[in-house]
Parts: structure tokens; sequence; C-alpha cells
């Protein structure tokens, strides 16, 4: 089994930051893959980015420029450094980790982005 673990959302004004941070833990294969993802209510979850093959990432048009996904040291920690933040950023936001066990969900820290 994997867990994850979210931290790091909250309550921003308009044009402010944020750094989602996740932990990983459990039966963690060498080869996985991270990412992130969102649900606003009433809102469909949708990627925000994520890595893939070749050590590339992938991000969703909305947060090109302003979002950077990195992994920590350790390697089972993955962040998502959020700048400029908009409204339109209020979500839920999930950690996913993808391996050949299966794919792993968080259970998500809040993002509010209001003035």
């Amino acid at each position: 089994q994997v867990q994850l673990v979210e931290s790091g959302g909250g309550l921003v004004q308009p044009g402010g930051s944020l750094r989602l941070s996740c932990a990983a833990s459990g039966s963690i294969f060498s080869l996985n893959f991270m990412g992130w993802y969102r649900q606003a209510p009433g809102k469909q979850r949708e990627l925000v980015a994520t890595e893939t093959l070749g050590d590339m990432t992938n991000y969703a048009d909305s947060v090109k420029g302003r979002f950077t996904i990195s992994r920590g040291n350790a390697k089972n920690t993955v962040y998502l450094q959020m700048n400029s933040l908009k409204p339109e950023d209020t979500a839920v936001y999930l950690c996913n980790l993808r391996q050949t066990s299966g794919v792993y969900w968080g259970q998500g820290t809040q993002v509010t982005v209001s003035s």
C-alpha cells in the first residue's frame, strides 16, 4: 500500500504564492511518477502538473508559467510551487503517485484564492 499526505494549502490573495507538499510512504517502487490534480466544486478533477517518462513534466495550459512541479531530495516527496495565483485556481489539490502496482491518491489540500 501507498499513502500520500498533502500539505501547504490555505487562503491566499490573488497574485500570491503557495507551495504544496506531498509525502509518499509505504510500498513505493523505484520507478514511479508523481503529480498534482485539482477539483473545484461542481467540476471534474483535472490535471495540474505531472511527471512523465524521461524526467519530463506536463502542465495544464492554465498553469503553465505559473506553477512548477519538483521532487524533493528524498525522492518520496513532490512539491507544487504556485505563483501568480488566480481566483480560478481555487480547488482541492490532490497528489497522485503512479507505479506498476497501481495509482494512488492523497486526501487533498484546499487552496482558496480570494481577496
